[in-house]
């Protein structure tokens, strides 16, 4: 069985990368190789190929036969082209000097190609770059704007409040200064009727003390009365039944 240029599969998930490597077709995809002829790179734009540019030649020219994405990758690097005029030289259709020039005239053009594509990769991402950079001074300067004019609003704000409050706090001074005065005549008038209240009070109470002693004298003096009738009364009823108690003895 004839060898085969595959890739050998490295790397962790979802960021792979691959060695180019000769091995026997039987072998399996990560076993054990013959030898490692380079490297494939396609996490990066465009992808990083480091190849062994004559080891993959003479492979070829010995009989090993690529993979499809192998063979991709060594038609990508000339190293088929190389092969084809190789061929043509064997065969005599050209010499080898012709066949080298017409592999570096390939080689200018395809350097050419990839570094337009770097260049344009390059231009895209700048581009890119500067429209999101616009974008976001744009919205930075409406924001500025924004906060700009909110700041006047408030300022204008506090200006008209300002305004405002100085008839108001004059008004409060004068109500103030009203409501002191009310206080300090309720004030007096309320210090007149207790005043008045207390006068009149005492006056009740000197007519309430003479009162009762007049009216206890005329008490005194008609008990006084009762009791001398009392016993003016008894006595003579007494003489009215010592009177009787004589005509019954008699």
């Amino acid at each position: 069985m004839p060898a085969k240029i595959r890739l050998s599969r490295h790397g962790r998930k979802r960021s792979a990368f691959y060695h180019i490597i000769v091995a026997d077709s039987r072998a399996p995809r990560d076993g054990r190789y013959i030898e490692r002829i380079g490297s494939y790179n396609p996490n990066t734009n465009p992808a990083t190929i480091d190849l062994d540019f004559d080891s993959a030649l003479t492979w070829l020219q010995k009989g090993a036969q690529p993979t499809d994405t192998a063979r991709s990758i060594l038609s990508y690097e000339g190293v088929m082209y190389m092969n084809h005029l190789m061929k043509g030289v064997a065969k005599g259709a050209l010499t080898e000097e012709q066949a080298k020039a017409k592999f570096e005239t390939w080689k200018t053009e395809k350097t050419s190609k990839i570094q337009a594509k770097v260049d344009s990769l390059a231009n895209a991402k700048s581009s890119d770059k500067k429209s999101r950079l616009d974008a976001e001074t744009k919205v930075n300067e409406t924001r500025a704007e924004a906060i700009a004019k909110r700041r006047s609003d408030l300022i204008a704000e506090e200006e008209a409040a300002n305004k405002v409050e100085e008839p108001v706090a004059e008004t409060t001074k004068e109500v103030a200064e009203v409501k002191e005065e009310v206080v300090a005549e309720v004030k007096e008038e309320v210090a007149e009727v207790k005043e008045e209240k207390t006068e009149v009070k005492e006056e009740k109470k000197e007519v309430v003390k003479e009162e009762p002693k007049a009216e206890v004298k005329e008490e005194k003096k008609e008990a006084v009365k009762e009791e001398s009738k009392a016993e003016a009364k008894k006595e003579k009823k007494e003489e009215v039944k010592e009177e009787e108690k004589k005509e019954t003895k008699e």
